[in-house]
Parts: structure tokens; sequence; C-alpha cells
């Protein structure tokens, strides 16, 4: 029990800072009265892509494999298959949950009776989903390791995680401002954005430390989900419907970033 108790308590601290990232970034609705540019957009979600991108490598997908073959383990079964379940899984949140993404006017989803605002900001809720799976087990997986390399490469990716999390933050309450919402309730929306980071992530903690030898399983759910919101929301958002020097540039970047924290922390 209280081995559990200490893997929940890392996986609240790694996702709970990366929620407070949200909570800062929807914060900027009270400092700027404009809504950002659509080429800050495209910049924004690129880096996101980027470092979503190049976390799901260093961080879960290498990590699953590594426990997999040091567990004995057949790493195309728990690794790959883990992977294709994880995307399955955002595919299906994506086909049920009612959401709209930035820049459209169309929503997704099941149809639903919901205020736009509503929809916009559960678009950024189901990109957070598997980012909080991601650091909670990374944290979890850190309170187990008794070396410091895993926390180190814990706390890089939640760093990493955290800075995508400002601008994110600040997509959702912006835009609401610029529809006539007040600033209040724009931040409120903003804020909660986030908050599906650490229930997801204590979830994930909860399932993979009561299920023994399931953690490369679930390490590669984490990254087939992040790559799911890659390839289908966050790079095809951050060229708006056209090339875009802007958002392929800030994919590069937020991949560099994100590795070179992994590299240098972890």
């Amino acid at each position: 029990m209280l081995q559990l108790e200490l893997l929940l308590l890392y996986a609240l601290l790694g996702t709970g800072f990366t929620c407070l990232a949200t909570v800062l970034g929807a914060a900027m609705v009270f400092l700027f009265k404009k809504d950002m540019s659509p080429t800050m957009q495209k910049v924004f979600l690129g880096f996101a892509a980027g470092v979503m991108t190049a976390a799901s490598v260093w961080s879960l997908l290498i990590p699953a494999l590594e426990m997999a073959e040091a567990s004995g383990q057949n790493a195309l079964l728990s690794v790959g298959g883990g992977f294709v379940l994880g995307g399955g899984f955002l595919m299906l949140l994506d086909r049920l949950l009612p959401h709209l993404h930035l820049g459209s006017e169309e929503a997704e989803g099941l149809p639903a009776r919901l205020k736009r605002s509503t929809m916009v900001a559960l678009a950024v809720t189901l990109h957070n989903i598997p980012e909080g799976m991601a650091v909670g087990l990374a944290f979890s997986v850190a309170a187990q390791d008794v070396g410091a390399g895993a926390l180190a490469g814990a706390i890089a990716l939640a760093v990493g995680m955290g800075l995508q999390n400002f601008p994110e933050g600040a997509a959702v309450s912006l835009p609401l401002k610029s529809h006539g919402m007040s600033n209040g309730k724009a931040f409120l929306f903003g804020s909660l954005s986030g908050v599906v980071e650490p229930v997801f992530g204590l979830l994930t903690v909860l399932v993979a430390g009561s299920i023994a030898g399931v953690m490369p399983l679930i390490l590669s759910f984490a990254a087939g989900a992040m790559i799911y919101v890659v390839v289908e929301e966050l790079i095809p958002e951050a060229q708006l419907g056209q090339h875009s020097h802007a958002g392929t540039i800030s994919v590069m970047v937020g991949f560099l970033v994100m590795m070179l924290l992994d590299v240098m922390l972890g």
C-alpha cells in the first residue's frame, strides 16, 4: 500500500506541474486583449507536435522496449500491441467526444447541443489525456527506480510537456475571450482543459500498479495515443490548410527541444 501511495504521489507531482503550466497559459487572458495570430497558432501547435513526438520515442517507447526485454516479454506483443491500442483508444474518443478545433467551424464527435466554448475546451482536453498518462507513468517509474536517471527523465518529460501546455492554455482562453466571454470564464475553461492530466495520470498509475508486468504495454499505449493526436490533429492544424514554414520549423524545434531535454536530464 505504501508503494502505491508513493507512485501516486510522484505521478501527482508530475502531472500537477503540467496542469499548472496550462493554468498559467490560460491566465494570459488577463494580460492580452487580442486573440493569437494565425502564425503564432501554427508555431505553438507545431511545437507541441514536435515535443509529443520526441517524448513518445525517448520517454515512452524506448523505456517500454527495455522493460519488455528485461522481463522476458515479447516486445512485439506488449509494446507493438500497446502502441496500436493507444492509437485506437484516441481514435474512439475522437469519434465519440463532441469537440471543436481552433479555426474550425464544424464540430467533430457525436452530435451534442454544447456551446462553442465548451467544445473548443474539449478539443484541447482530448490532447491532454495521453500527456497526463505519459507524465504520470514516467514519474511512477521514477518512484520505483533507485537511480537518478529515471527521475531526471521524468522531469525532462514534465518540463517538455509544460512548455507546450503553456501556449495550449492560452490557445483556449484567448479565442473564448475574443468571442465575447468574460475573462474569468475564459480563464476557467482554459484551466479545466489541463485538469484531465492529473486525473488520467493517476488512473493510469493505479492500473499499472495493480497489474504486474503491464508497464511496457501501458507506456506504449500512451505513446500510441500521443502519436495519434500529433498526426490526426496537431500537424494538420499547424499547417492551417496550406504548407507552412512556420508550422514545419516549429515541429522540428519542438522535437529538438524535447530530445535535448531527455538527453541532458535523462
